[in-house]
């Protein structure tokens, strides 16, 4: 129901109606609708998109870790997408589901910490770009929303991960050799 954009008008009944319980099961697990929508996004988190983006950050090689990190944000934010689309909403429209998104993103991050203080250990990154300016950058394009205003400017998931991926190497890494 929230990837169909009807979860913010549905009444727990209705929930409970469509996942094949009855209201008072669904009471026994969850207080609350948005108990409900915090349970999906635990979910997410088991996501093998986002499993595999935590291992990924402190690979060995930076510039790896940096690559692949960035096929894991697209993974992930393309196979959540219309549940995020419209969790997101959720967000716009009831404050109580603001922590939902924030938790969400402290956890991105954490991760992007992982890898920016990974560039900078290993020296990936350009003289001139500080752990804190590659963290900022990070966080830019390995957003939601860019990957969604990309997607609505006519790329494919393919060709949003060669540009994140370029200007990633732009902004943030020291020339080769």
């Amino acid at each position: 129901m929230l990837a169909e954009g009807t979860f913010h008008e549905a009444t727990v009944e209705q929930v409970a109606d469509r996942a094949g319980f009855s209201r008072a099961t669904v009471y026994q697990h969850f207080a609350s609708r948005l108990e409900l929508v915090d349970s999906v996004c635990d979910v997410m988190g088991l996501n093998p998109a986002l499993v595999q983006l935590r291992k990924d950050v402190v690979l060995p090689d930076a510039g790896i870790a940096l690559e692949r990190t960035i096929a894991g944000s697209i993974a992930f934010w393309a196979s959540e997408s219309p549940v995020l689309v419209q969790l997101y909403g959720v967000v716009a429209v009831d404050p109580a589901a603001k922590g939902l998104v924030e938790r969400q993103r402290r956890d991105r991050r954490s991760e992007l910490v992982r890898l920016a203080d990974n560039l900078a250990r290993s020296g990936r990154l350009a003289p001139d770009v500080t752990k804190r300016d590659a963290l900022v950058t990070l966080l830019l394009l390995t957003s939601f929303e860019t990957y969604c205003e990309l997607r609505e400017a006519g790329l494919s998931d393919r060709q949003v991960f060669t540009f994140l991926k370029q200007r990633a190497g732009r902004e943030l890494l020291a020339p080769a050799g």
